[in-house]
């Protein structure tokens, strides 16, 4: 084990996301084109000898009873059935219900470096099927790639995206996952597209009216960054984005905010940033 250190969390974006079908436990299949962007949260991990594993900071959002990062250390820990802990801090940057993958990107920072700070070395492979285990998002991160997600978003396959920047807004509300996919107009039949060859300009959201009719802000937000090209929500929201080729245009773009409004400027990643500790 080493000292303390800080590893990184990426935001995602669903670059597109369509309903395929619906399973007979009530899990929803779909297709979607995973991106990692350069704009996360971060976490401290530091071992401990006795086993405890514990946060050690208070995070606005999120009781520690709904802690994905604490799920994920404590079912590493019994798989690997090691008798070391960790102190857990989580700088959060990535809002709760924005559909950037927050949480789940937490749990896989948090399984990929433990697996590495704990000795285990259990394979990149089986991280993924204890990643699955958190929630349908947390694979992805673990997998550490740009991705084409099928199934409930666990069945991936790499794809390579050209370079690109991503205006994203962030509503300043929390979309309740659930009641989006629960809704009785939810699309739940869209054909799944041949991918690759991709393209941004055609993707779609088949969660984005529902949630737009729920959620006014999330619809003003994206009517606003439509002004400016192909926009599109994120996961069930509530942030949405924009594609564009170069920093300087998206920049532009951001300048032209109005005040009620909140975003950031990041740029596309082909790799999760703790690729390279994957096994």
């Amino acid at each position: 084990m080493t000292a303390d250190s800080a590893y990184p969390a990426p935001a995602k974006l669903n670059l597109t996301l369509r309903i395929t079908g619906r399973r007979a436990d009530g899990y929803h299949t779909l297709q979607t084109v995973f991106r990692f962007i350069d704009f996360g949260d971060t976490l401290r991990l530091t071992p401990r000898e006795d086993g405890v594993i514990a946060r050690v900071n208070d995070v606005p959002g999120v009781p520690a009873a709904d802690d994905l990062t604490l799920r994920a250390a404590r079912l590493l820990q019994r798989i690997g059935a090691t008798r070391f802990g960790a102190d857990i801090a989580l700088a959060k940057r990535l809002p709760v219900g924005g559909g950037l993958g927050g949480g789940s990107s937490d749990a896989a920072t948090v399984l990929i470096a433990l697996n590495r700070l704990w000795g285990l070395d259990l394979p990149r492979s089986r991280l993924q099927e204890l990643a699955l285990e958190l929630g349908a998002d947390v694979p992805v991160f673990v997998f550490g790639e740009s991705a084409v997600g099928e199934g409930v978003g666990e069945k991936l396959t790499a794809l390579a995206l050209p370079p690109a920047w991503y205006l994203v807004l962030i509503p300043a509300v929390s979309v309740a996952t659930a009641r989006i996919f629960q809704d009785p107009d939810l699309i739940r039949d869209s054909n799944p597209t041949k991918i690759p060859p991709f393209s941004v300009a055609s993707g779609q959201n088949d969660l984005e009216p529902v949630v737009c009719r729920h959620y006014p802000e999330v619809a003003r937000h994206l009517a606003w960054l439509k002004q400016f090209g192909a926009a599109r929500m994120t996961g069930s929201g509530a942030c949405v984005f924009a594609e564009f080729g170069a920093e300087a245009e998206a920049q532009a773009v951001l300048g032209q905010l109005p005040a009620t409004m909140h975003g950031v400027v990041a740029r596309g990643l082909d790799r999760h940033p703790l690729w390279p500790m994957g096994v």
